[in-house]
């Protein structure tokens, strides 16, 4: 496979592929073999510098051209993105384990959802607006440093890179050095779109060798990160100095409140959904699932029989629903809360510590239920990032309120109801930044971030274009 990364050692800047000029290289590793993928550059400050000043050179003429330009732009990278289908999906496979089914229905199917929508929301976007007698502009915010994680490396890309593009800005995406790869095939295709040189560049390499450059660049206008609170924190501290626009996309810790009236069965495997899918690796996945304490039985009855339907293995079959965890650190972290877990005092009735059955080599971990979990334990405060779910009983409605309430982080959150007034009423109690009711899936064109230690910006949709600006008040505004 390794051929489709003939640019792996190489980062794309000004319009080409050009040398590092850091000598330092990094394996990227597939996590269901824990064999060399390839090998990627790593580079360095001088890397980050040359990226940002190529942006800060196109950005008067990118700033400058039409709707239209743009569209065409966009347009160009939708077709060739189609036609790369195959490449991405491969890709996704490789560097961070998705199953295969999975990185076709899902991973690669989401970034050309952003894509999509990013030319459906630049035909009809505002930039100008007239309130009274002032002319409101939405001006791109400049150049941007767009740092992107791992879990679902073309999403993540995608809705960064589309609207950042739409709106008039220019940019340098650092990509997480776990899983790389995808990000490659992007700028392969951006540039066979006919980007305009400099306002798509990319650099490889870790947090403190080019992410908290482009931080702190002076010539950075705007930071939009996606990743863990802890780095975000370090982004901000960054970003500081130059108090530059800092949009944060971080953890989760999200609650799954199952009202009494709800159908169990639906729920549970809405439950196992949730916290399950792409092997539990998302930051807004339900990992706490709040039943009342009478109907506790019968619920955990119903999961365990829908964490059944969650094969794990082998990611290039099809039956595979649970990939590998994508790194040895994440193992060992998964790891290591279960046993947190299980020295608190919860009990697994699925899954628990160890390799599944029939696998000795890769990052996978047994997809694990627990019961018996009070808010207080560590498996119901911290960000596990893995298929692990922490089943936990309230008294009424407002005691599962204020637990899922109890935490840190606010990123998303479900209720579930037979009646849909009931399920609105309690969601709209709930703080956090989106919440779905009766298992109701992801929407590309709604607003996608959190409140409290989830972030502090939006993505996806309109809102997502709004924070690729910056708002202009022209007063005294009389038309022509």
């Amino acid at each position: 496979m390794s051929e489709l990364y003939s640019n792996a050692t190489k980062f794309y800047i000004d319009g080409k592929w050009v040398t590092p000029a850091s000598t330092a290289e990094l394996d990227v590793l597939n996590p269901a073999t824990e064999e060399v993928v390839t090998r990627i550059a790593m580079g360095g400050k001088s890397d980050a510098d040359l990226a940002v000043a190529a942006a800060k050179a196109a950005f008067p003429a990118w700033s400058a051209t039409s709707r239209e330009e743009r569209l065409a732009l966009l347009e160009a990278a939708l077709e060739i993105y189609k036609r790369r289908f195959a490449d991405l999906a491969a890709t996704v496979t490789a560097e961070m384990g998705a199953p295969a089914t999975w990185a076709a229905q899902a991973q690669v199917p989401s970034g050309f959802a952003h894509l999509y929508q990013a030319i459906e929301i630049l035909r009809e976007y505002k930039f100008e607006e007239v309130r009274g007698t002032t002319m409101l502009l939405r001006e791109p915010a400049g150049v941007c440093a767009l740092i992107t994680p791992w879990n679902w490396p073309l999403n993540q890309v995608m809705c960064k890179v589309a609207p950042a593009l739409a709106t008039g800005c220019t940019m340098v995406l650092k990509p997480s050095e776990v899983a790389p790869l995808s990000a490659i095939l992007v700028a392969e295709i951006l540039d066979e779109a006919g980007v305009p040189a400099g306002v798509f560049n990319l650099v490889q390499g870790d947090g403190p060798g080019v992410g908290s450059v482009l931080s702190a660049h002076p010539d950075v206008d705007m930071v939009s990160f996606t990743g863990s609170t802890r780095a975000g924190i370090q982004v901000s501290k960054s970003a500081a100095d130059t108090v530059k626009k800092v949009s944060l996309e971080l953890g989760g810790k999200s609650a799954n409140i199952v009202l009494p009236d709800a159908d169990l069965a639906t729920a549970a495997k809405g439950a196992v959904s949730a916290c399950f899918g792409n092997t539990g690796q998302s930051c807004n996945a339900t990992t706490r699932l709040l039943v009342q304490a009478d109907q506790h039985d019968e619920l955990v009855a119903l999961i365990k029989d829908a964490a059944g339907n969650f094969a794990t293995g082998d990611p290039q079959s099809t039956e595979t629903v649970l990939g590998p965890l994508v790194s040895k650190t994440q193992f060992d972290r998964v790891q290591a809360l279960i046993q947190a877990g299980l020295d608190e005092g919860a009990e697994a009735v699925v899954g628990g510590l160890g390799l599944p059955d029939g696998l000795d080599k890769g990052y996978f971990v047994r997809p694990t239920v627990f019961v018996g979990v009070r808010p207080e334990m560590r498996i119901a405060r911290e960000e596990i990032f893995g298929p692990v779910l922490s089943v936990i009983t309230y008294e009424d409605e407002e005691d599962a309120i204020a637990i899922a309430n109890d935490s840190d982080y606010g990123l998303s959150g479900a209720v579930q109801s037979a009646d849909p007034a009931r399920a609105f009423k309690v969601a709209s109690r709930i703080r956090t930044g989106m919440v779905g009711l009766n298992g109701a899936g992801p929407d590309f064109g709604a607003p996608f971030g959190g409140y409290k230690q989830s972030g502090n910006g939006r993505e996806w949709g309109q809102l997502g274009f709004d924070e690729f600006t910056e708002i202009k008040a022209v007063m005294g505004y009389h038309p022509a």
